[in-house]
């Protein structure tokens, strides 16, 4: 049960990360001017960072 348990934990983060991307996303093409285009970008990549994370730990549980 605890595996399952934290498949679904990180499915849900999983989740978490893509909508926050796309939130991001979003938010990036209504922004204009160069420090907030900058600073959207980097929480992007932060983003991506962890969901690459926690895609790849997902994928080892099988």
């Amino acid at each position: 049960m605890p595996e399952n348990t934290s498949k679904q934990r990180l499915d849900d983060q999983i989740a978490l990360a893509r909508r926050t991307i796309a939130d991001l996303m979003e938010r990036a093409t209504a922004t204009s001017g160069s420090g907030a285009e900058e600073a959207i970008a980097n929480r992007i990549n932060d983003q991506q960072d962890l969901l690459t994370k926690l895609m790849n730990e997902r994928e080892a549980m099988g």
